[in-house]
């Protein structure tokens, strides 16, 4: 059940001011190496000009998290949509801003409908690594999106506080491999034996999985000899700063 401070969340979203500060997106690729398509961009928070997310994220506080939130929805889909994006487009949220998911969602399935985003091409991700005090009710928020038609995702998955015991009440569409467990990947036996662990009770569970955080050709190798098709990372596009990556831009051979 929400919080008392998630109650308080829903009524200061409805009742506040709005954001004194703007905010833009960079989008980055996510590619599917078999398919060689982009699979999705992942919408990641920009100062107006391009300035770095920590110029943004560094003004969240208690009082505002909740409507920079749904703001954050908002825009993510209005830039994607102009932007004509043929891909799946992946938004972080913040769990902790959510009072009831069927009423929170709401603003969001009336920007899909404005903008003329389909909601099936939307993913959200929710950040292992941002605390959450009930697992049960991250789970229930999670299946609410799914029933509604979004596509779901753990991101960072293996460095926070969800883990595994997420994944008993819930099986999200995708899991992100924390890019920790990525990076030099092709040197570290131990790291090749954990994520091909993750990728089999994947498998077992109907989950997807994103290697995100790749920066060398023989990472991506490796991760693609362990059953990975759907990679994100410098070593297939950078963000781009209210733009999409081309698929001819992108360095398939592998």
């Amino acid at each position: 059940m929400p919080s008392p401070d998630m109650r308080a969340g829903c009524a200061q979203c409805r009742d506040a001011d709005p954001l004194q500060f703007e905010f833009s997106y960079a989008f980055q690729p996510i590619v599917d190496t078999h398919a060689r398509k982009v699979f999705a961009h992942e919408a990641l928070v920009r100062g107006p000009a391009g300035e770095p997310a920590s110029s943004v994220l560094s003004r969240i506080t208690a009082d505002n998290r909740y409507s920079f939130d749904q703001a954050c929805r908002e825009k993510a889909i209005r830039i994607a949509a102009s932007l004509n994006l043929p891909s799946h487009l992946s938004i972080n949220f913040l769990p902790n801003a959510i009072y009831r998911p069927e009423v929170c969602i709401r603003s969001t399935l009336q920007a899909a409908k404005r903008y003329g985003f389909p909601v099936e091409r939307i993913i959200f991700e929710t950040v292992e690594g941002e605390q959450v005090s009930d697992g049960k009710w991250l789970a229930e928020i999670l299946s609410e999106y799914k029933r509604i038609g979004f596509k779901t995702a753990i991101d960072d998955f293996g460095a926070g506080f969800a883990g595994l015991n997420l994944l008993a009440d819930f099986q999200p569409d995708m899991v992100k491999l924390d890019m920790a467990l990525i990076r030099g990947i092709d040197h570290s036996p131990p790291r090749r034996a954990i994520v091909a662990g993750v990728v089999s009770m994947c498998e077992q569970l109907s989950i997807g999985v994103i290697a995100e955080g790749i920066e060398t050709r023989d990472e991506a190798h490796c991760l693609s000899d362990l059953g990975i098709r759907l990679m994100q990372g410098y070593w297939f596009g950078r963000p781009q700063f209210e733009s999409a990556a081309r698929e001819a831009d992108i360095p398939w051979a592998i």
